[in-house]
């Protein structure tokens, strides 16, 4: 086995959020008794920092799929069945949602990449603009509650979802910030930064996900579900109005078909972006299996010290799953050149092909497309029964797929 381990530094202190699928069980165990009426009850309360008991925490390890929807859902549902947990199963659909939206939509991923380094160059020449933007990301405003969760962003990976609502909204409405650079923020340091969730999510604020619906952050309902803890009367912004972007979008529903691996020698690829190898139903094993640990960019700015040791430590505990489930042991790479990497181990295993589960639209997807094609290698898509279900009913709004939610739990076998 070959091995390349990144170098992490101390990752101790990651006590709340340990990257392993072990955990991730260990949450959702004890979740699962307040996913029903309590959920609805409590979802809403941001209580502060390592205290969101309202809600399940277990988005980091969803994202990095060390935990599968359908697991989730299966056990929430025989707990309190669909009547009971229809919000919280909601929930679980809407980063579904988001996933399909985006990948009918890729030119909106273009979009905000092109923006932001836009807006970064912008920052060199604008000098209240950048004074602004290093306000807000170092928590410096003298809004009380928006400082508390910059500084609860960067230093524990995670924001209950409300805040991230009043969060954004501040950014844009009242700090008068590009919305595009408040989103990559968000996405360098979530340990559940997700490309379609967070640009998605930052766009419906704005009122361009749903066109003209915007989300204004006020006092009054700040000081209700922080418990009294902020009251920012007279500090944001009164009114949200809808920002517009009249670039053309196209809308196209995305390739969903299985690689066809008859008789062909493959690899299989593991990243970040899918971290339980073992479910993936492979028609046999692969020849070979290489983990690429060393977590990908998410932007020109530094990724945040936890989102990076999360993703690279979820990729390192699929690599014994792996191995058990196929048999072979894995070979593990964290250098930089991910080309010259699929190319020696193409040749070394004499692989017709490769495989990785189907990478939805973000960095992972765009570094591995083009270091195979620089490679040379072929690289196959293995598409997930969730996903493959769920994301073309994503075209418009989550209405359309709200209303399928029964008819996709029979299909997953969870009804």
């Amino acid at each position: 086995m070959t091995q390349t381990r990144l170098d992490l530094g101390d990752t101790s202190h990651m006590t709340q959020w340990l990257p392993t699928r072990a955990a991730a069980l260990e949450r959702l165990n004890g979740f699962v008794a307040k996913s029903g009426s309590a959920y609805a009850r409590e979802r809403n309360f941001d209580r502060g920092q390592g205290q969101h008991s309202g809600v399940s925490q277990l988005s980091p390890w969803v994202r990095h799929r060390l935990l599968l929807e359908e697991e989730v859902l299966q056990r929430v549902l025989s707990r309190h069945g669909m009547g009971a947990a229809e919000k919280f199963i909601q929930e679980v659909f809407w980063r579904g949602y988001f996933k399909g939206w985006l990948e009918h939509r890729p030119q909106v991923w273009q979009y905000y990449k092109q923006d932001v380094v836009g807006l970064f160059d912008q920052l060199d020449t604008d000098a209240g603009l950048a004074r602004r933007y290093d306000e807000a990301t170092a928590g410096q405003t003298g809004i009380a509650c928006f400082d508390a969760w910059a500084g609860e962003l960067v230093e524990s990976g995670y924001l209950h979802n409300h805040a991230r609502m009043w969060f954004a909204s501040i950014w844009v409405y009242t700090l008068q910030l590009p919305w595009q650079l408040g989103a990559d923020f968000f996405f360098r340091h979530l340990l559940d930064g997700d490309p379609a969730s967070n640009t998605c999510s930052w766009r419906w604020v704005c009122g361009l996900h749903t066109v003209g619906k915007t989300y204004l952050a006020r006092a009054s309902n700040i000081e209700k579900f922080t418990l009294g803890r902020f009251n920012p009367v007279g500090e944001l912004a009164a009114a949200a109005p809808a920002l517009e972007d009249p670039r053309p979008i196209a809308v196209t529903p995305p390739r969903m078909s299985d690689p066809e691996l008859m008789g062909r020698r493959f690899g299989l690829i593991l990243t970040e972006e899918d971290c339980h190898p073992e479910s993936l139903g492979l028609p046999r094993s692969p020849a070979s299996i290489l983990a690429f640990t060393a977590p990908t960019d998410r932007s020109i700015r530094p990724l945040g010290h936890l989102a990076k040791a999360f993703a690279a430590l979820a990729v390192q505990d699929a690599i014994p799953r792996a191995e058990a489930a196929y048999g072979i042991e894995v070979d593990e790479e964290a250098g930089p050149d991910w080309a010259g990497r699929l190319r020696d181990w193409a040749a070394e295993y004499e692989l017709e092909a490769c495989v990785v589960p189907r990478l939805s639209l973000g960095p992972v997807r765009t570094r591995l497309q083009r270091a195979a094609a620089e490679a040379g290698i072929e690289v196959l898509e293995n598409v997930r029964d969730y996903d493959r279900l769920v994301w073309p009913h994503a075209k418009r709004g989550f209405f359309g797929l709200k209303k399928k939610i029964p008819g996709l739990l029979r299909e997953l076998g969870l009804a």
